[in-house]
């Protein structure tokens, strides 16, 4: 059984149809990239998986457990296993590193503030922040916000962690350490799915891939099984082929 399994899923908003029907599985411990062209509807698949977006029709599971019709309350224990690394960091502007990552702490576990800190200040540790706990974000580069929002993500020790493009804009540096960290998660059994354009970043962290194109998954497998020809989806997606909304030229 499939970690995560996502089957006949479709997405409309008004008149647009997102995806027409899209099925793919992620096994425990995988990381799987998920491509495609901007406006393909990626963000919109990783929102889904932790209740943010209801998809019209279809199935997605989570460790064997249907999701499909969950009310709000539901979702409660489901993202308590299943982290969500927004894009900007999407921290708390108002609160400082350490409070921003002490925030699902405090909502979710029974720790008490000694243990809080100590698990925060660990986590930046382990993410080479040290020292920025009582910083705002303002004071943030854009490579340690999106640091300090993974750090946030991971905290609760999730067993599924979605990276909603972790390494855009950042250089070569903050994207190294993105790619490390993702590896090191990965050691440790936690399953992902990682969104991005980076092909780089994704050759090195993922395990398999699936391309988004035209509202279903045009191609998916291995790495090491993808066709990677000239005129294939891969080549395609890589060499700017396919449309920023995810359809064929």
């Amino acid at each position: 059984m499939s970690f995560i399994e996502v089957k006949n899923f479709k997405k409309s908003f008004g008149d647009k149809v997102v995806h027409k029907d899209v099925t793919f599985t992620v096994e425990k411990g995988e990381c799987m990239g998920l491509l495609g062209g901007s406006g393909a509807g990626k963000s919109v698949i990783l929102r889904a998986l932790i209740g943010l977006e209801k998809p019209d029709s279809g199935s997605i599971k989570i460790d064997g457990a249907e999701t499909f019709g969950l009310k709000e309350r539901q979702w409660i224990p489901i993202r308590k296993r299943v982290a969500y690394a927004f894009q900007g960091g999407a921290l708390f502007d108002s609160m400082t590193v350490m409070e921003n990552i002490s925030y699902p702490l405090q909502e979710h576990t029974n720790l008490n503030e000694k243990e809080i800190e100590e698990k925060v200040l660990k986590t930046l540790e382990d993410l080479g922040l040290s020292g920025t706990e009582d910083l705002l974000p303002a004071s943030l580069s854009g490579g340690m916000q999106k640091r300090v929002g993974l750090a946030r993500a991971i905290v609760l020790d999730p067993e599924v962690i979605l990276y909603d493009e972790p390494t855009a804009g950042l250089d070569p540096f903050n994207t190294i350490r993105i790619q490390e960290t993702i590896m090191q998660l990965k050691e440790r059994g936690v399953t992902s799915i990682l969104v991005t354009h980076d092909m780089p970043s994704a050759f090195a962290v993922c395990d398999k891939m699936a391309v988004l194109e035209a509202g279903k998954i045009a191609a998916s497998g291995k790495i090491s099984d993808l066709d990677t020809k000239k005129g294939g989806v891969i080549y395609r997606f890589v060499h700017g082929e396919i449309k920023q909304n995810g359809y064929k030229k």
